[in-house]
């Protein structure tokens, strides 16, 4: 099961890199790697999501065990869902902007 939850999330990564890296295609010129703006944009949105998240559970006054449980996986769950978050983000700014062209 844990080969499969990493595959997944490595395949969702690359998918999300490669969209990102066809967003920035045309906003900017190729002065530094267009791989690592995409990189640096994934794992910047995923760990401000986390940082959202934590600090929202932790106001909240959820007990630590609830959001963060002790498992047998290797990851922490908070960190796969804003990275799972992360990753369709580029997928959600383009149905937004279908919608938006289409309303127009």
């Amino acid at each position: 099961m844990n080969i499969l939850i990493s595959a997944l999330l490595l395949l969702g990564i690359v998918f999300s890199l490669r969209a990102r890296l066809k967003m920035m295609m045309w906003r900017s010129d190729r002065a530094s790697s267009s791989l690592a703006k995409a990189i640096t944009q994934l794992v910047g949105t995923a760990g401000g999501i986390y940082l959202s998240l934590e600090l929202l559970l932790t106001f909240l006054g959820l007990p630590e065990e609830i959001w963060n449980p002790p498992s047998v996986y290797y990851f922490k769950p908070l960190a796969v869902f804003s990275l799972l978050i992360a990753i369709i983000q580029p997928y959600g700014q383009k149905f937004l902007a279908y919608v938006q062209k289409r309303r127009a």
